[in-house]
């Protein structure tokens, strides 16, 4: 069987989101392409799909390099800036990097073995952090949510957030403080 028909049975309608992610940074990181989920895709892993987003984004963590050898091996498309495969409602985008929220760059990441590979994707305060920036800077509630939803179920480092909150202007203190009171209302019912 030829690789890229042997990466389309590997992909099908039934294959969940962090079995597509982590394939897919697993063969990039095999062709020297280093990236990191980020965004709705690493809620939904942590939330287990308490939110589920159908987006992968993958930043590069790296030089940038042309991943369409690599995305066509596994069987995917290209469709203006999404990947996505025939056999999977999973669309796959690279934002440009590097990896950062706000203005602080982030070089530290997590990561998970599965049977495909390893999976990099932010750790659970990073996620906390990126859902919250788009609530600090666009007033998006729903992200506000997803950032609980990764809160209630991961440790998060707080004073790390909060640290981080302070210098995102214009919002992000007054913003923390209510997210802060309702993870630890959460926490108390």
């Amino acid at each position: 069987m030829s690789p890229a028909k042997k990466a389309e049975a590997e992909i099908n309608k039934d294959s969940p989101l962090e079995e597509v992610a982590t394939l897919v940074c697993a063969r990039l990181e095999a062709d020297g392409i280093s990236v990191v989920l980020s965004g709705g895709a690493a809620v939904s892993i942590y939330s287990e799909n308490e939110y589920e987003s159908y987006d992968l984004d993958f930043i590069p963590t790296g030089l940038a390099r042309r991943v369409d050898h690599t995305m066509q091996a596994l069987g995917f498309e290209r469709q203006q800036r999404h990947w996505v495969h025939p056999h999977n409602r999973y669309w796959v985008e690279f934002p440009a990097g590097p990896v950062a929220i706000g203005e602080e760059v982030i070089h530290d990441f997590a990561e998970r073995r599965g049977p495909a590979g390893v999976l990099r994707i932010l750790h659970p305060t990073e996620c906390v952090m990126d859902r919250l920036a788009w609530y600090f800077h666009n007033t998006d509630r729903q992200c506000l949510e997803q950032a609980l939803q990764v809160a209630r179920g991961h440790p998060i480092n707080l004073a790390r957030i909060k640290r981080w909150a302070a210098g995102e202007r214009p919002h992000g203190a007054e913003r923390f403080r209510e997210f802060r009171s309702l993870l630890e209302e959460s926490w108390s019912t």
